[in-house]
């Protein structure tokens, strides 16, 4: 089953009040680190609104391309009888392929994600530590079987959301699963890599 989060209707009264007491309770947490007349200074500003408005906007936008897949993973088998299941040719390191993380939960949402333009470190490319943050921000976390899993129950979903997700190694160092189709061919490639990801890419990850 799968479902984009797209907007169905406008924020609710109830949410604007949600939004305001939040900002309102920080403000009485903190207040006792801002001077006073600074304060009314920035109040001042015209431009101070329109700023905190943009930081809520940019978070909702960003929470709005999603696309959610609720997936059963079997963490029984291997990591190479799950990429087997996917009957893709296969472009693999064994020893990334058996260090993969096992992961848990039976059935998990899987959630692919584009990320902004302002996530990236320099314009069509995302670096593993800015795809880390991506997820951060997100409430995901790595989950490479789930993400095989999910390419498993519906191969087709690759041709155009060329997809990806990544873990440390034992070493610390950035491994990946990557979901595609090339020259007509689905293919799944796992192995390691710290060079990053262009902009076509979808990435993913699961729910904490």
């Amino acid at each position: 089953m799968s479902k984009n989060m797209t907007p169905s209707k406008e924020m609710t009264q109830g949410q604007i009040d949600k939004a305001v007491a939040n900002y309102r309770a920080l403000l009485e947490k903190h207040s006792g680190k801002f001077d006073a007349v600074a304060v009314q200074q920035a109040l001042g500003q015209s431009e101070l609104a329109d700023e905190q408005f943009a930081v809520l906007r940019r978070r909702v936008e960003m929470m709005s391309n999603l696309i959610v897949r609720r997936t059963k993973v079997d963490r029984r088998r291997s990591s190479q009888a799950a990429l087997d299941a996917t009957g893709r040719k296969q472009y693999t390191a064994d020893e990334v392929v058996n260090g993969m993380p096992v992961g848990d939960g039976d059935e998990v949402d899987v959630v692919f994600f584009k990320s902004e333009k302002w996530e990236y470190t320099r314009p069509g490319f995302m670096s593993d530590d800015d795809f880390e943050k991506a997820l951060a921000r997100r409430g995901l976390m790595s989950d490479l079987r789930a993400v095989i899993a999910a390419n498993e129950d519906d191969p087709e979903f690759a041709d155009n959301h060329p997809n990806g997700a990544h873990s440390r190694d034992a070493e610390g160092k950035w491994c990946f699963v990557a979901f595609n189709r090339w020259g007509g061919e689905r293919d799944v490639g796992v192995n390691r890599n710290d060079y990053g990801w262009y902009g076509n890419w979808w990435f993913a990850g699961v729910r904490k």
